[in-house]
């Protein structure tokens, strides 16, 4: 029996005083039912429903993937941990058990699924499958469980930095916004400025004082996110923002890191200044356009998680982080010139790296063959 997804109702079974970025399980599964267009309700209804055992916290990919599954029950340790019950007497059931924290006394008709028997789902974005986190919510096993939300924020593969250095710096940055209650878009709005700053003193050859604004804007970066996800604060307008400081910034740090080379008596002449700009900036463009290409023709697939290669080439591609390690690395040497002639350069081979894998994944199409990510396959 199926249900239709807008008129399930969700609701919370049990109280659980532990609170998991802040938020009581009743808060979380909330937004949560919202952000999937449903309709949190206080009491088991009398039909169809999502119920969620308040004495556990889940991966929000666990509940994406049940509402479209009528009769599936998630257990941990035999005991349901959500559900989705398909009409009034399953909803009953699971109910009762959910409350008593006792396994299900009758399966008939439902699917019951255990957590320790690893089942997999698919992530859409990585076109892979994986087990998103379920635990038992105490408050012994919060910080555990918030680990668990945080790492299973970062869905796509992303550069070095942002996969290295600082996760555990924005984790820790995380656990406070969400504590004092500071929403994504504050975060967005703090990086922000610090972002501005950095463009000011690079204009004017401060760079070691820009790269640490900019340091500061771009832990920030990873913040906003990861706290939009964990808190379940994701909006469209809040997304708009973030990404749009991401994809505006990056040319005009490279723009001012050129014009403040006079401060330091390593101006260019014209004609240098504009091939790097013309390197850097159109290869910026051309970058950001072969991965939009790709990803139209192959149902919205990055590039990124075709082949491991893809994957690892990922890590050090002519993007802002990557590009700032160079520039790091030419101040050590007191040549902030030839660090933007690198990155320059760099911009160029990675260009050309994906205008040949472009073509590679046309050439596989036009024999008959199909483009799927390595992650699914691994």
């Amino acid at each position: 029996m199926n249900s239709t997804p807008s008129a399930l109702s969700v609701v919370t079974i049990g109280m659980n005083s532990v609170k998991l970025w802040g938020l009581t399980m009743g808060e979380r599964v909330g937004r949560i039912a919202r952000a999937s267009k449903l309709s949190p309700v206080a009491e088991a209804p009398a039909g169809p429903a999502i119920l969620s055992n308040a004495a556990h916290a889940w991966d929000p990919a666990w509940f994406r993937h049940i509402i479209t599954q009528p009769g599936m029950v998630l257990t941990l340790g035999g005991v349901p941990a959500l559900a989705h019950a398909a009409d009034a007497a399953q909803t009953a059931r699971i109910a009762e058990a959910m409350a008593a924290g006792t396994p299900l006394s009758d399966e008939a008709g439902l699917t019951v699924v255990a957590y320790e028997n690893g089942p997999t789902i698919e992530n859409k974005q990585l076109r892979k499958r994986e087990t998103p986190f379920l635990m038992t919510l105490t408050p012994q096993s919060v910080r555990a469980i918030e680990r668990a939300s945080y790492f299973g924020a970062y869905k796509g593969v992303t550069d070095v930095l942002t996969k290295y250095l600082w996760p555990e710096w924005a984790l820790v940055l995380t656990r406070i916004c969400a504590k004092w209650r500071i929403t994504p878009n504050m975060v967005t709005a703090v990086g922000a400025v610090f972002c501005v700053i950095a463009t000011v003193l690079f204009a004017y050859g401060h760079y070691w004082a820009g790269m640490a604004s900019g340091l500061v804007f771009m832990v920030l970066d990873t913040v906003d996110g990861k706290l939009a996800r964990c808190t379940i604060t994701s909006s469209y307008w809040g997304n708009i923002f973030d990404h749009g400081m991401d994809l505006v910034h990056p040319p005009f740090w490279w723009w001012f890191w050129a014009t403040g080379l006079a401060y330091w008596g390593l101006g260019y002449d014209t004609e240098t200044f504009w091939l790097v700009q013309a390197a850097i900036q159109g290869g910026y463009v051309v970058q950001r356009v072969i991965e939009g290409v790709f990803m139209r023709q192959n149902g919205m697939m990055h590039i990124h998680v075709w082949r491991k290669f893809d994957s690892n080439f990922r890590l050090i591609t002519a993007r802002r982080n990557p590009n700032m390690v160079i520039l790091f690395v030419s101040m050590l040497f007191a040549r902030p010139d030839l660090g933007l002639i690198a990155v320059a350069w760099w911009t160029v081979v990675s260009c050309l790296v994906h205008a040949v894998r472009l073509v590679q994944a046309w050439i596989v199409r036009a024999r008959g063959g199909t483009i799927t990510s390595w992650l699914s396959e691994a």
